[in-house]
């Protein structure tokens, strides 16, 4: 049995979550059943996303309907039958399309076409009532980013086509459906067939994936977008990317109703024929029932019941967040005229209606303003059919402009970018700098009302879009799971360790200061953070090369995530959240010739030419995925199927090698620690979810080559034959790399090791390399034949020392590892290898500046970079883990 608790607080919607077992204790098979704190049974649906080694099960997941009054905790019991929904989802096939009904809405989706859903209903008496229809996506294009100087430019709009259905899950507790389809059919303004460039192709078809989410009883739907950028950047421009609805109006202008979020909780309240305000009162009672979004009814004062004719009709809403900071409204009467402005606001909800008392249409985005530039539309209300848009990028904004940032400076050969390098840390190469094949997810919610609904359930419902349910386990519960490698829950009970988790505290609340001060928001930029401060500007080197947006470098994205495993904290989990989101879609490519490759940092994130594993590395993946079982995390952990192929597209030390080398399938190079690293994690993750023999194959077949190596991890580089799966074991050499260790070997190693997988020689080749890599130079000597060179990031490999330190049966070693761990960590004052700014700095506290000198006021801790936040953060919490106990306490 696992007792639940949520997130953050207990909410009124469904909700699906993960949950870890140790090994051994559910076997497959096993049901589950969900009950409250007295014992009553709630309706689950569970699947099993991981097993271990053995085939019990290693991750549940889990799936509940929304309850009016949820439980603060719940008990998961293994074994127990779980209890059916009253009202289950029901998904069907008639006349080529699929009827999904969840008790409360029905949605009928085509298996084909230019609609997500043709048409939406309620119950009603005698059958049903229909709400909405044609729900389906949208796009604008440019051929320019911006107008010429004559003001011309050809705008050409599209709708989505599904080209697939599938259903994943069919309830009874949830169910969902995936859409694929693009945008490929392009139409100009006047309807016309939008013109071919040369080569026959119309431009970006931008391929999309969508997942609906229908849950037992619940008449709101969650919709996750995702599509991937395949234009070209010197012709493509997107002016416009929405979802959209048609919603049937069926009552009198003055009982139709408008809602669109502001910040707080706050709404837009409006009727389509507003009757207060006027010169002629027509009674409280009617204002108040017009403003709560009730009928209406008779009108008493014929002074205003027939002149109702005169007032106005208001058919078209914007609201339109053009930045972090700030949001317009306007509304108009009818195309043709002009807009009126409505009073400004700073951070919309994202969230809005449309409908009036007989029904409508509740529809947002999640993260709203953080993803801007963002748009909701409300297009004819006083018609019969009104039109709700919710904007993903918003057509009042600049095209989106995705050519690369500079013009080159020069830099053709390997020798200039190398030198371009040393001076602006960006390894540049022309045509490197390439968007195509990026991609973006977004989250929206679409639900169906009978009748207007008041605004403080409009309130509730868009504070649970932006902050959606999740039930997890404790953080003990987690760690008694033996998931994810080493770390320990904090323990403040001496001052050292209460220091060091002070400064851990202090580490993540800078980072959400600075993302609030720094405004890391927009449609490419939210949930990535800088690589480097410029002290001097007061600001981070957004604009030099490779010291801007992070991508992942040195692994901000365990750290965050091993935080909120270890502390539970809300805020902690969001903040990672958000990264895995970005840092798994932006950062990396998910068609042409870079597939399955990330991009080191850069000021465009995908600006570097350095193509790698370890930005699209499946460890970075895998906690969001186990524990909340999302399905787009779980496509990208798919992508990565067969990651050993990506190494034919590019050679990541191209610029670098000494020696002549192509890339060859029966020789690939591959290095043992970055590299290897990220494959390990993904074919250890296709094992573990799919039980994919050839992934398990290919994982223990490398294992063991490392371990036959002459100087196994030392050795540095390894062919790879990508027919066999194996390393040529014969290279004798050694070579070690201050990056190998930092992109998620460490925690991939700690957990194989784990698993006892019995592959000779892989245990002691990681041991050697953790007892090494910090070693005095005579004791490398003397063990390898020659000192190590190229040894940096000495605190974050502080941890191997440490990791050697728990796994060693000699209690003397074992001291000495550990104390060395502690050194290094801590800082060790003659050692000049070690960098880390933040163990120099012996005050960490924040420092305003505020003057003409700087933008706007901030409050700076100008000592601290992500790469060093990264390495204090990971090697503090391991430590603290492994070799807690030989802490020393001054």
């Amino acid at each position: 049995m696992t007792v639940l608790r949520w997130l953050d607080r207990p909410a009124e919607q469904g909700v699906t979550w993960g949950v870890p077992w140790p090994r051994g204790e559910v076997l497959p098979g096993t049901p589950f059943a969900l009950a409250g704190p007295a014992g009553e049974r709630v309706p689950v649906q569970s699947w099993v996303t991981a097993t271990w080694p053995d085939g019990s099960v290693k991750w549940s997941a889990h799936a509940a309907g929304p309850q009016k009054s949820p439980s603060a905790t719940y008990e998961l019991r293994p074994g127990d039958t779980p209890a059916e929904p009253a009202r289950p989802v029901v998904v069907t096939r008639e006349g080529g399309a699929l009827r999904v009904g969840t008790g409360a809405v029905t949605w009928t989706i085509e298996e084909g076409g230019d609609t997500l859903a043709r048409s939406v209903t309620v119950p009603a008496a005698g059958g049903e009532r229909e709400i909405v229809r044609d729900v389906r996506l949208v796009s604008l294009h440019q051929d320019r980013p911006t107008p010429d100087e004559d003001g011309s430019v050809t705008r050409e709009r599209a709708t989505g086509r599904v080209t697939r259905v599938t259903v994943e899950q069919d309830g009874p507790v949830r169910a969902v459906v995936r859409l694929d389809g693009d945008h490929g059919d392009r139409r100009k303004a006047d309807g016309t067939q939008g013109e071919r460039r040369n080569g026959g192709g119309r431009g970006a078809r931008l391929p999309f994936t969508v997942r609906l989410y229908f849950y037992a009883g619940a008449a709101d739907v969650r919709v996750v977008h995702s599509f991937v950028w395949d234009g070209d950047p010197r012709h493509d421009f997107l002016a416009g990317l929405g979802l959209r609805a048609d919603v049937i109006m069926r009552d009198g202008p003055h009982d139709r109703h408008v809602r669109l979020a502001g910040p707080d909780g706050g709404f837009l309240t409006e009727a389509v024929r507003g009757l207060t305000g006027l010169r002629r009162d027509p009674g409280e009672r009617v204002r108040r029932a017009q403003v709560e979004g009730r009928p209406c009814g008779p009108i008493g004062n014929p002074e205003v019941s027939g002149r109702l004719h005169l007032i106005p009709t208001w058919s078209d809403y914007t609201l339109d967040q053009t930045s972090a900071d700030g949001f317009v409204l306007r509304k108009r009467t009818a195309e043709g005229h002009a807009w009126v402005t409505i009073p400004a606001g700073t951070r919309s909800a994202g969230y809005g209606y449309v409908g009036g008392v007989s029904g409508g249409l509740a529809f947002g985005l999640r993260d709203f303003w953080r993803l801007h530039p963002t748009r909701l539309d409300v297009r004819g209300a006083a018609t019969d059919l009104a039109t709700a848009t919710v904007w993903l990028w918003s057509p009042s904004a600049p095209a989106m402009d995705l050519r690369f940032w500079h013009d080159g400076m020069g830099q053709d050969t390997f020798a200039e970018q190398l030198e371009g390098l040393e001076i602006t840390y960006e390894d540049h190469e022309p045509g490197f700098g390439d968007a195509h094949g990026v991609a973006r997810t977004h989250e929206l919610t679409l639900r169906v009302h009978d009748a207007t609904p008041p605004s403080a359930d409009l309130a509730a419902h868009a504070a649970a879009m932006n902050d959606p349910a999740l039930l997890t386990a404790a953080p003990e519960r987690i760690r008694a799971a033996g998931v994810f490698g080493d770390w320990d829950v904090p323990d403040r009970s001496t001052p050292a360790r209460a220091a060091i988790e002070d400064r851990l505290d202090f580490l993540f609340d800078l980072y959400v200061r600075e993302r609030e001060q720094r405004r890391w928001y927009g449609f490419w930029d939210y949930g990535d953070v800088m690589h480097t401060y410029d002290a001097d500007r007061h600001t981070w080197r957004y604009d030099v090369g490779g010291y801007a947006w992070d991508n992942s470098e040195l692994s901000p994205d365990l750290w965050l995530w091993y935080q909120y495993l270890r502390t539970g904290r809300h805020d902690v989990f969001r903040f990672a959240e958000a990264m895995t989101r970005h840092t798994g879609e932006v950062d990396v490519y998910h068609l042409g010739r870079w597939k399955g490759l990330g991009s080191r940092h850069n000021v465009q994130h995908w600006g570097c030419s350095c193509k790698q594993l370890r930005i699209s590395n499946a460890v970075y993946r895998r906690f969001f995925y186990f524990l909340t079982a999302d399905e787009r995390t779980g496509d990208l952990l798919d992508e990565l199927a067969v990651p050993e192929e990506t190494f034919l597209a590019v050679d990541p030390l191209r610029k670098v090698r000494d020696d002549v080398y192509t890339p060859d399938p029966s020789a690939l190079s591959v290095g043992l620690g970055a590299d290897w690293g990220a494959l390990a994690a993904a074919w250890l993750t296709r094992w573990e979810r799919h039980g994919d023999e050839r992934a398990k194959d290919r994982l223990l077949g490398t294992m063991a080559g490392i371990g036959a190596l002459p100087h196994g991890f030392l050795t540095g580089e390894a062919r790879f034959d990508l027919a066999t799966g194996r390393f040529d074991t014969s290279r004798d050499a050694i070579a070690v790399s201050h990056l190998s260790a930092v992109f998620g070997l460490p925690e991939m190693c700690s957990e194989l090791i784990a698993l006892e997988l019995d592959v000779p020689g892989f245990e002691r080749a990681w041991l050697d390399y953790c007892r090494l890599y910090l070693a005095p130079a005579a004791e490398q000597e003397a063990e390898v034949g020659q000192a190590l060179r190229g040894i940096s990031l000495v605190q974050a490999h502080s941890r191997l020392a440490a990791y050697a330190s728990a796994r060693s049966a000699d209690p003397g070693q074992a001291a000495v590892l550990a104390a060395r761990a502690w050194r290094k960590f801590r800082l060790d004052e003659d050692d000049q290898l070690n960098r880390n700014e933040l163990q120099r700095e012996p005050d960490w506290r924040l420092t305003r500046v505020a003057g003409p000198h700087v933008l706007a006021p901030v409050e700076e801790a100008a000592f601290v970079s992500t790469n060093d936040a990264a390495q204090y953060g990971l090697a503090a919490i391991q430590n603290l883990a492994l070799v807690r106990d030989h802490l020393p306490e001054e």
